[in-house]
């Protein structure tokens, strides 16, 4: 199904995805997705609209990426 994205669209899930990250800290990014019920691309979008704004951090460990807010 074919969906007309917004950067609206993409700020709301910014926001759902800071809410998400204030409530249980770092988490791994290829988690994010299943955790808010959206597509990895749209995920992936909000996620380089809060590190544009300078809210979050990125972690690499291995093979593993997780992101955190700056405190």
């Amino acid at each position: 199904m074919e969906r007309n994205l917004t950067n609206n669209d993409i700020g709301i899930l910014a926001g759902n995805i800071w809410r998400v990250l204030k409530k249980n800290g770092e988490v791994a990014i290829s988690k994010l997705p299943k955790m808010l019920k959206e597509n990895d691309a749209m995920t992936y979008q909000a996620l380089g609209w809060l590190a544009r704004e300078g809210k979050i951090n990125y972690r690499t460990e291995g093979r593993m990426t997780f992101v955190s807010l700056i405190k």
